[in-house]
């Protein structure tokens, strides 16, 4: 990296500026570094202070070299060691993640309440999921609170900001080879250079494991890398490019309490997921412009292109195997540019920007197999079910201001106004399709103040926003199993966040520590879903703003110097979640008197419904699956040189899996184990590893989760849950080289 690049920015205003939380574009250059996401480049407890201070939200921040040396096999492992975070896992490495309990409550397809960012961009994958390469991570950020001020759509929580390996420190080669239990695998090739103008590196690599499922054998191939040049002494181009090429069979899901403590591995058509076989490509293109217009402000312009297509089955045919009734064909474009401008002066900085997107989201639904839906009239097995697409398209500007109206103070105001249009068509039905306007401000006010050089207050109120789906408001059908009508009328979800908070770097018993601790509510107002419940087939169902959630809770994040001999880390979260309003939840039971051969359009007239609806009011019921408690110990132990050991304790409380109330599923506690050595080997660099995680072999859920009598026997109880189970003990271990 050019050396007369880094000491430019070190007037008071850069400080503002750089702690701003300007995380919207991917940075190519030391003074990028400075004003995009907060860098910590060790693990001392002074860097980890001084990396968050005048930032007025409460943050969580994970370096890639953490990401590389834990060897997890997938992010929720990293994530849980942030309070506020959840996550919801199934099988391989795919899962949503929840902040601040929003969003527990739904599953399949739908956004996740969660701004992911990637490398700048909010990418919103079709599954709702995080599909990241591991092993090409240069940080993660956790913003939480409402964080629509920053990122626009979906960000009703918080958001995720993933920065992918950059820079010259990738320059070299590198190699790495794992091995686990359930046949997992993973090998990895990296070669990267740096010269005085240029840097850049490529990275293959393959994951692939048997699973612990039947037929949920899962592989990724990923190769990507990037590019840095400098074009002059103020300006450089940073090209990036990612190709995955990902496939996975069986989420894992068994069907109640009995098949989940039976042998996960043996075959039963009974517990086949509903979409299965999937093929997913993604691919991810960037062209960033950074150039540093004077000494205190800088521009950078970011465009990009990323493509999702994925191919699955769906619709199970019972009692028979690897038969399914649809053939499901998506393809996903999201492009645009973003550009910021940031300038700052001796107690004031400030940022503009513009965020202009064009997505495109085609869906393509051919009937696969006809045996399994009966006479039902126009299923002929190749022909299409259906054909739609959507255009999207948002134009939106922000900025943000930090003042400093004393020494100790720091003030931080943030907006954002969003402009979405939604095109919808249908190529099948001319009936369906319309077109939906949205016009959405977001904002941000905090504060921090500095009450001693070891100790600052922050606070802040945030807001996020969710925009409705084309699917919601113009055709109603999530899936074909749920009917639902469509409702042009259905208006943006909103939260409001307010948080306190207090950070401090102080010393216990001789041991210098960082403590990190917030407390917080979150209002959701209009939240959406279907009027008749979750994934029924009741008549007269459509989406609506059905009701309001509120979120309170307090998170503590409290560590130790990670230089020493022993330390720790330590993260706590209470989370008390709850509708504050849904009063009109309809719980479907099969109705043992049907009779599926009577014909209600002949005399008597009197054949009985399949399903029988309960209405409940689930007012003051809390979330489902947002445990009350959760707490994460990370104990390191370097017994000497390149060595360290590290134990992690991981707890949860008990939670609801249903709107309801009805079933709860019990709390558990897991303990896994790490043990790093490293070796320099002349100019080589050698890393050896062993991971045992759940030591102690715990039974216990991924996810549970029911809305309904799920088998069909008249009865709503446990046998009703969709379940995950965790594998259980697994190890895994592996080496890696660097010359």
């Amino acid at each position: 990296m050019k050396g007369h690049i880094v000491p430019r920015f070190k007037t008071l205003a850069t400080a503002l500026v750089a702690t701003a939380g300007f995380t919207a574009l991917p940075v190519a250059s030391a003074v990028a570094e400075e004003l995009g996401i907060i860098q910590v480049e060790s693990t001392t407890i002074d860097d980890r202070f001084e990396a968050k201070r005048g930032e007025p939200s409460n943050i969580g921040v994970i370096q890639g070299e953490e990401v590389d040396a834990a060897h997890t096999q997938n992010v929720q492992q990293m994530l849980q060691g942030i309070p506020g975070v959840t996550t919801e896992l199934q099988s391989g490495d795919s899962l949503k993640i929840h902040i601040r309990g929003v969003e527990n409550q739904v599953y399949m397809g739908e956004k996740p309440g969660v701004a992911v960012v990637i490398d700048g961009v909010p990418v919103f994958e079709r599954t709702g999921r995080v599909n990241i390469d591991l092993d090409n991570i240069e940080s993660i950020k956790v913003v939480k609170g409402g964080a629509s001020y920053l990122f626009g759509d979906d960000a009703l929580s918080g958001a995720v900001i993933i920065t992918t390996k950059r820079g010259a420190k990738q320059a070299g080669t590198k190699l790495a080879a794992e091995v686990g239990s359930f046949g997992y695998y993973k090998g990895l090739a990296q070669v990267g250079t740096a010269g005085e103008n240029y840097n850049g590196h490529v990275q293959i690599s393959r994951r692939e494991t048997d699973g612990y499922y039947d037929d949920s054998a899962s592989k990724a191939d990923y190769i990507n890398g990037k590019l840095q040049y400098y074009v002059d002494d103020f300006s450089d181009l940073t090209f990036g490019f990612e190709h995955a090429d990902r496939m996975k069979n069986s989420h894992g899901a068994v069907k109640g309490v009995t098949a989940a403590k039976e042998d996960p591995k043996s075959y039963n058509p009974e517990y086949d997921d509903y979409a299965s076989h999937y093929e997913v490509l993604l691919d991810k293109l960037f062209l960033t412009y950074s150039r540093d217009l004077s000494e205190t402000s800088n521009l950078m312009v970011n465009t990009y292109r990323f493509t999702d297509a994925t191919d699955y089955l769906s619709s199970p045919i019972d009692g028979e195997e690897d038969a399914y009734n649809y053939d499901n064909d998506y393809d996903q474009v999201q492009q645009g540019i973003k550009a910021e401008y940031r300038a700052g002066g001796e107690s004031l900085a400030w940022m503009v920007a513009t965020d202009l997107r064009d997505n495109t989201y085609d869906s393509e639904v051919i009937f696969n197999d006809c045996t399994g839906l009966g006479a039902w009239a126009g299923c002929v097995e190749g022909e299409q079910y259906g054909d739609n697409s959507t255009e999207e398209q948002v134009k939106a500007l922000y900025g943000e201001l930090k003042y400093r109206p004393a020494e100790k103070w720091v003030l931080t105001l943030n907006g954002r106004h969003d402009r979405i249009d939604l095109d919808y068509t249908d190529y099948l039905d001319s009936d369906i399709g319309d077109e939906k306007s949205f016009d959405v401000s977001s904002w941000r006010l905090g504060a921090n103040h500095a009450l001693r050089d070891n100790v600052d207050i922050y606070s802040n109120v945030s807001t996020g926003f969710r925009a409705p789906s084309a699917s919601q408001l113009f055709v109603g059908t999530g899936s074909p199993t749920m009917r639902t009508d469509p409702n042009p009328d259905l208006e943006p979800e909103h939260a409001v966040n307010i948080e306190l908070g207090v950070r401090s770097r102080t010393a216990l018993f001789g041991v210098p520590m960082e403590l990190d601790a917030a407390i917080f509510q979150i209002d959701r107002t209009d939240h959406i879903q279907a009027s008749a419940g979750q994934y029924t087939t009741a008549e007269d169902n459509r989406y609506e703003n059905i009701g309001d959630i509120r979120s309170r809770g307090l998170e503590l994040a409290l560590g130790s110097d990670r230089q020493r001999k022993y330390s720790f880390d330590l993260a706590y979260t209470y989370l008390d979640t709850e509708y504050t309003s849904y009063d009109s939840f309809y719980l479907q039971t099969y109705n043992t008197d049907y009779d599926p051969t009577c014909n209600p359009y002949v005399p008597p007239f009197s054949c009985e419904p399949e399903y029988n609806s309960t209405v409940y009011d689930n007012t003051g019921n809390e979330v489902p699956r947002v445990p009350n408690h959760h707490l994460n110990l990370k104990l390191y132990y370097a017994p000497k040189a390149n060595w360290l050991l590290t134990t992690e304790v991981d707890t949860i409380s008990d939670y609801y899996a249903d709107e309801i109330n009805e079933l709860k599923i019990d709390g558990h506690s897991t303990v896994n184990l790490l043990l790093n050595y490293y070796r320099d080997v002349g100019n080589s660099n050698w890393e050896f590893f062993a991971r045992v995680d759940n030591l102690f072999d715990e039974f216990y859920y991924n996810t549970a989760r029911s809305n309904g009598d799920g088998n069909d026997d008249g009865l709503y109880d446990e046998e009703d849950l969709s379940l995950v189970v965790n594998p259980g003990r697994s190890y895994t271990a592996g080496f890696s080289v660097k010359f």
